[in-house]
């Protein structure tokens, strides 16, 4: 996934934002579902689609919705102790 672009204006479907963030399409839609994540709209406040009609995702919110959730989880990764 290119992350070199403006990501205001990068707009992601489910499967690209779950390739961004590392995780499978339906966290994503989880999130959608939760209100962690907010689908796109256009200027006249209508929810952005593809030609598909798949919704579509800021990447700023998404990155904003992937760190919002790794830290209410506490997820943390544990460190090999070498002995």
């Amino acid at each position: 996934m290119d992350l070199s672009g403006d990501l205001q204006t990068t707009f992601w479907t489910a499967l690209e934002a779950a390739e961004a963030a590392g995780v499978t399409p339906n966290v994503v839609r989880n999130w959608k579902y939760r209100g962690h994540l907010a689908q796109a709209r256009t200027a006249d406040d209508r929810p952005m689609r593809n030609l598909a009609g798949q919704p579509l995702f800021r990447a700023t919110d998404v990155i904003r919705a992937e760190k919002a959730t790794r830290t209410q989880a506490r997820r943390t990764y544990a460190v090999p102790v070498l002995v």
